[in-house]
């Protein structure tokens, strides 16, 4: 495969080759499988895992090259660190550990946040709006697996960016850092990448 291949496809087409991409990942599959029989709400593999994925397809390193993890979107409107606690648990037993799953309850992300990172989290209602959230919009990217055995995909800001291995900063919080930090460790896995630096006036 070749990033500029699949630069400039339309919206659906790449869609579907970030589809058949994870159908053939047999990590992705089994994750989604098994995190599906947990019937948790909202609950997505997000980030990562996926758009790493894609560009280890486009520049022909190995499957999972440079996943540091997967992550596990979930909405339990019950915060508490009980709760979110005993899925962890359940996922360790469940999920393969190479690479480590981690997981987390969305709704609970405004209680910690401001203690890791320095500023306010927004109040959100759905794992649909944190996804929307990271640090760059080419991150935004979650997949899942319905009743029927197809896969969603939810990319809120498309996926032009991931198919072209261009790291677009997403300003609707103040993530500079983050946005600089992923970039570093990410071109020096993925030399091809091309990060657009984030707004002076952001």
């Amino acid at each position: 495969m070749n990033h500029k291949r699949y630069s400039g496809q339309t919206t659906a087409e790449q869609e579907a080759v970030l589809v058949e991409i994870i159908l053939s990942t047999p990590i992705l599959m089994d994750t989604l499988d098994k995190l599906r029989s947990l019937n948790l709400c909202d609950s997505w593999i997000v980030s990562g895992a996926l758009y790493n994925q894609v560009w280890n397809r486009l520049t022909g390193k190995a499957d999972m090259y440079g996943v540091k993890d997967i992550d596990i979107f979930y909405w339990d409107d019950d915060t508490s660190y009980e709760a979110e606690d005993k899925i962890i648990q359940l996922g360790n037993k469940l999920f393969t550990d190479k690479p480590p799953v981690e997981i987390r309850n969305q709704a609970r992300v405004p209680l910690w946040y401001k203690d890791h990172f320095g500023h306010d989290y927004p109040q959100v209602s759905s794992c649909r709006e944190s996804i929307s959230l990271f640090a760059c919009e080419t991150h935004c990217v979650a997949a899942r697996f319905l009743e029927s055995d197809d896969i969603e995909i939810f990319a809120p800001y498309g996926f032009e960016a991931v198919f072209s291995m261009t790291l677009v900063p997403n300003t609707r919080q103040p993530n500079k850092e983050t946005h600089e930090k992923k970039g570093e460790r990410q071109m020096a896995l993925w030399p091809e990448l091309r990060i657009i630096p984030w707004p002076e006036t952001s």
